[in-house]
């Protein structure tokens, strides 16, 4: 049985929180989708069926307009309330639970959403069959480097305050992993790379104010249940001696069926 790695009502319930977050929480989304789309822009395949997978609101739908001869994009997202806010062909469900057929699509591409996959091994062998032969796989997903600075500081202010650590920002994937995944579910001419993206803010609170906006608060299933002390983000706070850091380190999945 594959360990449940995440909790993922509570993943829904911070996604459909996002729905109603007010505009411009969603710019890393943004950003990353624009890239992602433009690695279309040298492939010469027309993808006339394409599914996007962890669609959120259609972010990643508008970046791919006009390019790569999409006619039909499907979305699959586990927020019913996205699913809505997006229009168009939208299909609640989950990322590692596919439901389509084999060779259903030409294109499958996913935005910063399979670092919350329980299975990722599983969901790519099952992107990988959702393909027709000779489809294209696309997909961006978090990587180790991701949220280190955060991740940093609350293990101190967790050491300081209770003299534990407890589970508070997901772990991601590095790019050695990814690579070998994409060859280990049959993906011809498998490519990883990275990319990173920095921002700063006023303040860690500011930083995890946006992490909620945008439905990546913490999801894990071994998460504290309980709402964090006070002391903790006193403590949090004293550690700061300027703006807040924020990397986010982003893998850049492609394979060919």
């Amino acid at each position: 049985m594959i360990p449940q790695l995440f909790d993922r009502s509570a993943l829904r319930r911070h996604r459909d929180r996002a729905a109603a977050a007010a505009p411009g929480a969603d710019f890393l989304f943004r950003e990353v989708a624009d890239r992602l789309a433009d690695r279309l822009d040298d492939v010469t395949v027309s993808f006339p069926l394409a599914l996007d997978i962890g669609a959120r609101d259609g972010v990643l739908a508008r970046a791919l307009e006009g390019r790569g001869g999409i006619e039909t994009l499907v979305r699959l997202e586990a927020s019913e309330a996205l699913c809505r806010a997006g229009g168009g062909i939208a299909v609640v469900g989950e990322e590692d639970r596919l439901p389509f057929a084999a060779g259903s699509f030409n294109l499958i591409a996913s935005n910063l959403a399979l670092h919350w996959t329980q299975d990722l091994p599983g969901a790519l062998a099952q992107i990988k069959r959702a393909l027709k032969p000779g489809g294209l796989f696309l997909a961006s997903l978090f990587g180790g480097e991701t949220l280190t600075e955060l991740r940093r500081g609350l293990l101190a202010a967790d050491a300081a305050t209770s003299g534990g650590a407890a589970p508070r920002v997901s772990p991601f994937a590095d790019l050695r992993d990814a690579a070998g995944l994409l060859q280990r579910a049959g993906f011809d001419l498998p490519v990883a790379d990275l990319d990173t993206i920095r921002v700063t803010y006023d303040s860690p609170f500011k930083l995890m104010a946006d992490l909620r906006a945008m439905g990546e608060t913490n999801a894990l299933a071994a998460r504290p249940r309980h709402f964090a002390r006070r002391a903790l983000f006193v403590e949090l706070a004293s550690q700061q001696t300027g703006r807040q850091a924020a990397t986010f380190q982003i893998i850049y999945l492609s394979g060919w069926a």
